[in-house]
Order: structure tokens, then C-alpha cells, then sequence
């Protein structure tokens, strides 16, 4: 299948691409770039003028739940939701059951992406076996199967020996360790930001300690250790305080943030609103500009969805019973957009931080457009808003906060491998 895009403005922060052009796409490849091109072939023609036109979107955090919770989201719904977001590629955490702790686990999951997915999807394997905490996984052997980093996201690693072996060995095979950072005892049975708010609403605190203290102490094994670290879904003020002073002292760490923590604040639990209730929690709005500030200056390598797709019956339920999470594919690029819109962070940087810096975080050739190079691609109504309805997502489940809510920056087409996974004028 041949596509012609054209006239559509091209941004690429990895080549400091910014410019109206065309692209010829042929056999899954990027075949041609330039100004005005014509082609004698049989080829699609996408009509691209007055749309920007960006590398396919990378996250570096989604939850698929397949294998064995299937019931929440399967490869199937969780890669369509993906291609509506405007994402090519994802990086599956490995709480699934059975964890994704050996070869077989992720030989399924890479099986299954082929087979039912319409977009790129990387597995990210368990530090430890059955995420328990206690014992290395066959690190070595998962990177052979295909396992772009390793991570017991969803428990933290509260063995800091342990945590220090992961960060030692996975070195050898050029993985990032993406660490969860929380301190369980100091958050035992929190459901919410530990403050006022909790106060007011009779609810257990989860206090920002919980979160900072793992945060320094992951930092100062990786700079014993040498190893490659990445702090997922940072929250706090004290997280990114801790993470640039190390950035400025050479350590290899890295961190994400999600649309919902630098969007939300405590306070939207006012009404026990169970899609608020995420860990980490939402916290106050002294957090919350700490993230934006973090996302201006560079502190903040990342924006990742942590897509977390939950059940109804795990939602409808007293606040302290209910599951933690928030999806988050199909709405992770119109809330960043929102940010550029508000002049927070210019739209470069905005890019970059779902594309390239992803990429280059999990070693995938991806993240950048350029003839030979794979065509994944997104192209996005900057200008045209549209008004969220979790009724017409993707995702088998649809616990999201931000049902119709008004967001500007509107996903077109998505195109991975060549060939065109969502298109918003066939959806209607």
C-alpha cells in the first residue's frame, strides 16, 4: 500500500524537522520527503494542509491486562484505544496474571500484538518474580524474548538490595529499570493525598514522603550502581526536586509524568468520585505546578498515559474498596495539547516528550520520521476541539475523569507500519 500525505506542516523535534511537505509512504516505510511531490503510481492521496503532522506517539506505560484480566482490556481494545490516541507504539507494564516474569508470558503478549493489535507493542517484564519483591527474574532471558525494560510497576521494589541487583544486572543488557516508587508503610491502606482534603473527606492520606523517600533512595542506588533508571507517574514537588538535583550530578535517571497529576489536584475528590482515586494519588496544586514547571524546564524527560483500564464493578463501589486507575490513551494527547495551548510548554517540547524521548528511553528505532525509517505516523487537528465521551472510546473500559470535558487537539489519522490504524472521518 502507497500513501501520498500531503501539505501537511511536518514537526520532528529529532531532526529539528518544522515545515510544510509531503511524504511518499511505501512497503511500511517512510519513501520520500520533500516540498511538492508527484507520483506516477497508483498511490492514496491524504489531504494534510492546515493538520501537523508528527511522528507516531509513543507511551511508555500502559497497562493491557491480557494475560488474565481480560475482562478489563484486552491487546485487541487496548491497542485500538492506542491508535486513537494518536500512539503507534506502547510499553505494556507486566502486572498481568500470570506476571509477565519469564519467556513464555511474553512470547504470548509479542503473539498476541501481532496477531490482534493494530499498533506496536513492547512488554515490559517483572524485576522480580511474580513481582514479589524478593528474587530476581530472568532478566537476561526476557530481554532475549523481547522486553524493552523491566519494572514491578504497580508494587514497588522495597527491598533496597534487591534493588540494587536490578539496577547491577539489568546493565549488562542495556535496560532501563522503571521503578514505582512508594514506600508501603507509609502509605498502608492511603486511598487519597494525605492533607487537608483527606481530613475534610474522612479518608486515609497517602502523604508525598511515601513517594520522595523511594525516589531518593532508587537515585542513590543508581548512582551507586551506574544503572539506567526511570521514575514512573512522578508526582510531587519533593520527586522532581530530588530527580533534577541528581540530572545535575550525571546520574542516569529519568522521569515520566501523566496528563491526570499535572491536570487534577486532591480536590476533585471532593465529590468521592471514585475515577479520581489513582496511585500515585492526585496531590495538591503546589504538586501540580512543580510537574508543570519540571515539564518547561526539563526536569520531565516523559508524558506516559499510565493507562489503567478498570471495570465498572471495581469502580461503583466505596471509595476505599475501589481499584486504583485511570485510563488514559485515548486523552493523553489532547490534555497535553491543552498545555500548549495555554502557552505552558511550546508544542516542540510537547512532542518530544511523546516521541523521541520515549524512544529513546526503551531503545526503539522509532520516535522520528525520515526516509527508510518505519512510517509511523500521526496527524492531529491542532485547532479543531472536540468534547470527550467514554462512551465512544475504544478501551473495553471507560473509567475516566474527563468524560466531556472540552479539550482542543484532535487526533486524524493514525498510521503504524504503513498502514492507516484509525481514521476519524470513518469513525463518524
Amino acid at each position: 500500500m502507497m500513501l501520498l500525505i500531503k501539505q501537511g506542516r511536518v514537526l520532528d523535534p529529532a531532526s529539528k524537522t518544522d515545515d510544510i511537505m509531503d511524504i511518499v509512504i511505501k512497503d511500511g516505510k517512510v519513501n520520500a520527503m520533500g516540498k511538492r511531490i508527484s507520483c506516477k503510481e497508483q498511490i492514496e492521496v491524504i489531504d494534510a494542509e492546515g493538520k501537523l503532522i508528527v511522528p507516531g506517539l509513543i507511551d511508555v506505560h500502559t497497562h493491557l491486562r491480557e494475560p488474565g484480566y481480560e475482562h478489563k482490556e484486552t491487546i485487541k481494545t487496548g491497542t485500538a484505544a492506542a491508535a486513537a490516541g494518536g500512539f503507534t507504539s506502547i510499553a505494556c507494564m507486566p502486572n498481568t496474571m500470570p506476571v509477565n516474569d519469564n519467556k513464555s508470558v511474553t512470547d504470548f503478549i509479542i503473539s498476541q500484538a501481532r496477531n490482534r493489535g493494530v499498533v506496536n507493542v513492547y512488554p515490559v517484564g517483572a524485576a522480580t518474580k511474580g513481582q514479589k519483591g524478593e528474587e530476581l527474574a530472568e532478566i537476561g532471558d526476557l530481554k532475549e524474548a523481547g522486553v524493552v525494560a523491566v519494572s514491578d510497576d504497580g508494587r514497588p521494589v522495597m527491598n533496597s538490595e534487591v534493588m540494587r541487583r536490578i539496577l547491577e544486572y539489568t546493565r549488562m543488557f542495556n535496560l532501563p529499570v522503571i521503578s514505582h516508587c512508594e514506600d508501603l508503610f507509609l502509605s498502608s491502606k492511603g486511598v487519597m493525598n494525605e492533607g487537608y482534603f483527606s481530613t475534610l473527606l474522612g479518608l486515609k492520606g497517602i502523604p508525598a514522603t511515601a513517594e520522595e523517600v523511594m525516589v531518593a533512595r532508587d537515585i542513590a542506588l543508581a548512582e551507586l550502581t551506574k544503572g539506567k533508571l526511570h521514575i514512573a507517574h512522578a508526582s510531587t514537588k519533593g520527586s522532581l526536586r530530588y530527580i533534577k538535583d541528581a540530572k545535575e550530578r550525571g546520574i542516569d535517571v529519568s522521569c515520566e509524568v501523566t496528563p491526570h497529576h499535572f491536570t487534577l489536584t486532591e480536590e476533585y475528590l471532593k465529590d468521592y468520585n471514585t475515577n479520581y482515586k489513582i496511585n500515585p494519588p492526585l496531590r495538591t496544586e503546589e504538586d501540580r505546578e512543580a510537574l508543570l514547571h519540571g515539564l518547561r524546564d526539563g526536569t520531565v524527560d516523559i508524558i506516559a498515559s499510565d493507562h489503567a483500564p478498570h471495570e465498572i464493578a471495581s469502580k461503583e463501589v466505596e471509595f476505599d474498596h475501589a481499584s486504583f486507575g485511570i485510563i488514559g490513551l485515548e486523552t493523553t494527547l489532547p490534555l497535553t495539547l491543552k498545555l500548549v495551548h495555554e502557552k505552558v510548554i511550546s508544542l516542540k517540547e510537547a512532542i518530544a516528550k511523546l516521541t523521541i524521548n520515549p524512544s529513546r528511553l526503551l531503545n526503539l528505532n522509532k520516535g522520528s520520521i525520515g526516509i527508510g525509517k518505519d512510517a509511523d505516523i500521526t496527524i492531529i487537528d491542532m485547532e479543531k476541539e472536540e468534547c470527550i465521551d467514554i462512551k465512544k472510546f475504544r478501551s473495553k473500559s471507560k473509567n475516566s475523569p474527563f468524560d466531556g470535558w472540552g479539550l482542543k487537539g484532535v487526533v486524524e489519522k493514525t498510521i503504524a507500519g504503513g498502514r492507516i490504524v484509525f481514521d476519524k472521518a470513518a469513525q463518524g
